[in-house]
């Protein structure tokens, strides 16, 4: 007879999500264990095992998990009614703003993927796709100039990417700029540096 999930399940996952997500991100992809987890997670191996039977589904988890976050916050910080400037800063804004304490599920996401299959991949670089996509056709919008002659649009929006993506090296809370400021210092970068590349 199969088990009946607890009422508590999503919370329970969440909590065990974020407790592989810190071992993993601590110990690295290959060194961190099962055991490890369940014991930051303060459960037993076998319940750690009844959400999640591999260490490759776990990372997926983490992962996957992670990115329908910055999916979810992306689309409703999305308004085609701003003037697009603004509507970029916000996008911005909303990826930086959904990073805030997830430090360690951004580094899963950076380091762990290649423990994956072809598949899971492919279902992560579907989501990432989505993402991506809503900031290029806003970059797209502001310089229609990028897809003319050589193919730049692509190149602008991951360097856009890029300055958020590693922001967790270096940025902290409570230091001497905001995740604001740097949502407005990032976004000028790009609106300003890309007429130099056209």
């Amino acid at each position: 007879m199969a088990r009946t999930r607890a009422s508590d399940f999503a919370e329970k996952q969440q909590d065990l999500l974020r407790c592989a997500a810190a071992v993993i991100a601590e110990q690295g992809m290959d060194k961190a264990s099962m055991s490890q987890i369940a014991e930051r997670a303060g459960v037993s191996k076998a319940l750690l095992y009844h959400y999640y039977p591999s260490k490759d589904a776990l990372i997926f988890a983490i992962i996957e998990t992670h990115l329908l976050e910055v999916d979810e916050a992306v689309e409703a910080a999305d308004d085609p009614a701003q003037d697009d400037r603004d509507r970029l800063r916000k996008l911005v804004g909303a990826v930086l703003d959904i990073y805030r304490g997830a430090d360690n599920e951004h580094v899963v996401q950076l380091n762990a993927k290649r423990a994956l299959t072809e598949d899971q991949q492919q279902a992560l670089a579907q989501i990432e796709r989505r993402i991506v996509r809503r900031f290029s056709v806003v970059i797209d919008r502001i310089n229609p100039e990028l897809q003319q002659g050589r193919p730049l649009l692509m190149p602008v929006t991951m360097s856009l990417f890029g300055m958020m993506n590693w922001v967790y090296m270096w940025f902290r809370d409570g230091g001497p700029i905001t995740r604001e400021d740097y949502a407005d210092i990032a976004t000028t970068l790009i609106l300003e540096g890309v007429k130099a590349v056209r």
